[in-house]
């Protein structure tokens, strides 16, 4: 067991990609995968290989300095690796300076949120303006 969860771990941090839909100079971000994007959401995409385990869905808005997390799906195979964590470390790092908060309140999500730092508020919007 101990063995197994050390090579899920391994993998998860060596062989996992973080790609954005956010190309540069684009009105917006681009909407693909199976659940499509809420209009002025971005995702960090969580690949291996060629294929998707992972998605970071948030907005940000440049002018406030703020950004919400709207939502986290990672496969089940891949929970309990720290996945999570360096996903949510490397959009930080993705975007400095800016402060997070998170719309999602899910018990398993919730732990995560609370080592991260980053508080759950009821809004949706990530500022007082809505704008991105």
């Amino acid at each position: 067991m101990l063995g197994r969860r050390l090579r899920r771990r391994l993998f998860a941090y060596r062989d996992i990609e973080f790609l954005s839909t956010h190309v540069p100079g684009a009105p917006g971000p681009r909407s693909s995968g199976p659940r499509s994007a809420a209009p002025g959401e971005e995702r960090l995409l969580l690949v291996h290989i060629r294929r998707v385990v992972g998605e970071i869905h948030y907005r940000t808005c440049g002018q406030c300095a703020a950004g919400m997390i709207t939502g986290i799906d990672i496969d089940e195979d891949l929970h309990r690796t720290g996945l999570d964590t360096r996903a949510l470390s490397h959009l930080r790092s993705r975007h400095p300076g800016i402060s997070w908060h998170s719309t999602r309140a899910l018990r398993t999500r919730r732990d995560l949120l609370r080592r991260m730092r980053i508080p759950t508020v009821r809004a949706g919007h990530v500022c007082a303006h809505g704008e991105r």
